[in-house]
């Protein structure tokens, strides 16, 4: 049997990766670079979104696995991600 979480975080890749399969072919479609600039852009959001909710869910399924000690560095690295994302 499947676990649950490792199942919706599978789910939430897959939709992801559906979500970049579909602005591919509509920046193609268009054909235009602005407009596909803001396709593009619009992807921007949706890969953060993913990385954070499939990283929350994996550390609720693990919470009882890991010290705090643990969950703390997990912390300090996703927030590393995130700085080193936004950060211009």
């Amino acid at each position: 049997m499947i676990n649950k979480i490792v199942l919706s975080m599978a789910s939430l890749r897959l939709l992801s990766g559906s979500i970049e399969i579909i602005a591919a072919l509509i920046m193609l479609r268009l054909n235009q670079i602005d407009k596909a600039l803001l396709v593009n852009t619009g992807l921007a959001m949706v890969g953060p979104f993913v990385l954070l909710t499939t990283t929350t869910l994996g550390l609720i399924g693990m919470a009882e696995k890991l010290s705090y000690g643990k969950m703390l560095w997990v912390l300090v690295g996703v927030s590393c991600i995130f700085i080193g994302i936004l950060k211009k």
